[in-house]
């Protein structure tokens, strides 16, 4: 069975009570939540708030400001889009993952919007400095990745939302690669936070979270059935259903409650403690290999190795070790800005990111690996 060391894609394996959770949710939890009257509905949605008031605890959020989405990406959308869909300005960084870039991007294109690209620094206090001279009048935002999907690099969140705190500005967070590693909370400062269920959260694919302090009201890019108000033409403005158009993803959702809660049981510090060990371990051995680029590697970072073979295309890289058994990342990882940063464009890098489920047996057999590879090269 090939070994997967791509979870900063999605995790796998699912940890069993996940697997329980989405089966149950297919036998027992079929209704519409919140279409009907009945106890088929009543049932599923029972189980929707269940979920929704976890996923609040976890990150110390209030349950109505608590939104299902169906990916990080989405969630990203909305806050980015609900926060500058009358125009204005907003800042990201050099290290946000397409998913903020794009949609900051588009609305540049259209017209409905400015927006500034700051860059990151090993010194925090120049990094807010640079972020500081971008700002102007009509400034309205910062987007900040919180962990590169790339390197892992951490960025310095909690200053960042301090800065945004004074200087009176939304403070839109990419949590993908740190919700459940990191132990965030949305007392660091976070106006949202955002991101996916499928990651280090353990839950299935097609689930995500929109997180808010309840400062800002977004307006909606996604109307239609809310259950809410249906009378009315306008959309719902009750929260969290103003912003979750369409029926939910129940079985995905139920599945993402059993995901949290594995999470919370064994804590982030114990699965960021396990996938540094592994990549502690696995740098070492590359280090002992020669030859090799670790990218970021004196920053602090969530569990992530980005890497180079002398000078082989990455994707070439990934393509043997899938044939030797293993699941790596190759390419640009969908974070185009992060490549001109680190300069790898042309070459992107391979990625190893491990799991909760991953064993330093599966990192010392990966190593043998590229070892082999290296002298196929």
């Amino acid at each position: 069975m090939t070994a997967n060391f791509d979870n900063s894609a999605t995790t796998f394996p699912k940890p069993e009570s996940v697997r329980r959770a989405v089966s149950t949710a297919m036998v027992r939890y079929g209704g519409n939540p919140g279409r009907g009257g009945h106890s088929l509905s009543a049932a599923a949605g029972e189980q929707v708030y269940r979920v929704r008031k976890t996923a609040a605890e976890f990150f110390g959020a209030e349950v109505e400001n608590t939104v299902f989405t169906p990916n990080c990406t989405y969630a990203l959308n909305m806050a980015v889009k609900g926060i500058m869909q009358n125009g204005g300005h907003v800042i990201i960084t050099c290290y946000e993952h397409n998913a903020c870039s794009r949609p900051v991007f588009a609305l540049a294109k259209n017209g409905r919007a400015r927006f500034s690209i700051a860059n990151i620094y090993e010194d925090t206090d120049r990094t807010l400095d640079e972020l500081s001279a971008l700002i102007m009048p009509e400034t309205k935002a910062v987007c900040c990745i919180i962990a590169s999907n790339v390197t892992g690099r951490i960025m310095p969140y909690r200053e960042i939302a301090e800065l945004c705190r004074k200087r009176g500005l939304c403070f839109i967070a990419d949590g993908a690669q740190a919700c459940g590693i990191l132990d965030l909370k949305m007392s660091d400062g976070f106006n949202f936070l955002c991101t996916s269920g499928h990651k280090a959260l353990y839950g299935p694919s097609g689930t995500g979270l929109l997180i808010s302090d309840g400062q800002y009201k977004l307006s909606t890019i996604v109307e239609g059935g809310t259950g809410a108000t249906s009378s009315e033409l306008d959309q719902t403005p009750y929260m969290p259903e103003q912003l979750e158009s369409g029926s939910v993803n129940t079985t995905g959702i139920i599945g993402l409650g059993a995901g949290i809660e594995f999470v919370r049981r064994k804590t982030p510090a114990v699965i960021r403690a396990h996938e540094k060990s592994l990549c502690e371990l696995f740098e070492n051995g590359l280090r002992n290999i020669g030859g090799v680029i670790v990218y970021d590697e004196g920053s602090e970072r969530v569990p992530i190795t980005a890497f180079n073979l002398g000078e082989e295309h990455s994707d070439r890289i990934t393509t043997l070790l899938n044939e030797e058994g293993f699941a790596l990342r190759g390419g640009l990882q969908c974070a185009a800005l992060v490549h001109r940063t680190l300069g790898t464009t042309e070459q992107g890098v391979v990625r190893f990111s491990p799991s909760a489920f991953n064993s330093r047996e599966q990192v010392r057999r990966l190593l043998a690996a590229i070892q082999k590879i290296k002298r196929k090269i």
